[in-house]
């Protein structure tokens, strides 16, 4: 498709595919025939993120944090890691606790590949650990008063990576395009013509289909669902997103998908809708004015904005 942009410029719809932070991504953009490296500077952006907020690189600033909590010491950031830490501490005090950055250590309770529940006493070991409370934080200084703690920046930096993606679009002048990673979407504005993009949401329970689709001329959407990493037993689906209150997996919903200005911002509300619940989700949501699309563990839809 070939349209011609305010500067005359042909524009075309490119798209480049991609795997980064363990999900398959795309980006489409409407661009011209000059701007064809933007796909390389994105892929080198999230590649940066990638390598600085992964868990699994032991020579990233995760696992450099994760080794000093291990310990019970303390450490200063940089300030790009100090302003997602400040992110997740507004994200657990305007969640009541719900979202929380240290429940990483609780993988050491839960393995999702063995479908083996925790003891007890196992889970409230780990549970102990828990808690954004627990730790020191100001002015780029992380202190751990408690060895053995642990951050996961999961639940943001893929988020991040979005944003992150926007911004060097929005600078290199990109107004129409569509930013996926793994699920979490920017859609930068609408198609040359005016139309919006229709952005398809997964069905929790068949692969690959969208239970809905939504038109979007510009904004973020973020999905958390039971269906990416779980187990069955006795007929109880338990999923990978930990309560850290309980330590107990989100049970009352299937998904929960949300729209924001930024996608930090559907990332942390969807997350956390996820495990609020049904009733207290549409209604936190409500009150926060973010559309949303919520399945609840019947599979009934309610969908809003």
């Amino acid at each position: 498709m070939q349209i011609k942009g305010n500067n005359h410029a042909k524009l075309c719809l490119e798209s480049r595919q991609f795997n980064a932070m363990g999900s398959p991504c795309e980006v489409q953009l409407y661009l011209s025939s000059a701007d064809m490296d933007i796909f390389d500077i994105l892929e080198r952006e999230i590649k940066r993120l990638e390598g600085k907020y992964s868990r699994y690189q032991e020579t990233s600033v995760v696992s450099n944090i994760n080794r000093v909590a291990k310990l019970g010491g303390q450490l200063t950031v940089d300030s790009e890691t100090a302003a997602i830490l400040q992110f997740a501490d507004h994200c657990f005090q305007s969640s009541s606790g719900l979202f929380d950055i240290t429940t990483g250590v609780l993988r050491n309770a839960w393995n999702f590949k063995t479908g083996i529940k925790p003891a007890s006493c196992k889970l409230n070991k780990y549970l102990s650990l828990v808690g954004w409370k627990k730790l020191h934080w100001q002015n780029s200084r992380l202190s751990f008063p408690e060895p053995g703690m642990e951050l996961d920046f999961g639940g943001i930096v893929k988020e991040y990576a979005v944003d992150a993606l926007v911004t060097l679009c929005r600078t290199a002048g990109i107004e129409s395009g569509i930013i996926d990673l793994g699920g979490d979407i920017a859609v930068l504005g609408p198609h040359p013509d005016g139309s919006p993009w229709m952005i398809g949401i997964r069905h929790p329970r068949k692969n690959n289909q969208p239970i809905l689709k939504i038109p979007v001329k510009q904004g973020c959407i973020a999905t958390s669902g039971d269906y990416e990493r779980y187990f069955e037993k006795e007929g109880q689906r338990y999923c990978h997103l930990l309560n850290p209150l309980t330590g107990q997996p989100a049970m009352e919903l299937q998904s929960v998908s949300v729209i924001a200005n930024l996608c930090v911002i559907a990332g942390m509300a969807s997350t956390t809708s996820m495990l609020m619940g049904e009733s207290l989700a549409k209604e936190w949501l409500d009150s926060l004015n973010l559309p949303y699309c919520l399945i609840n563990k019947s599979g009934l839809l309610t969908s809003t904005g």
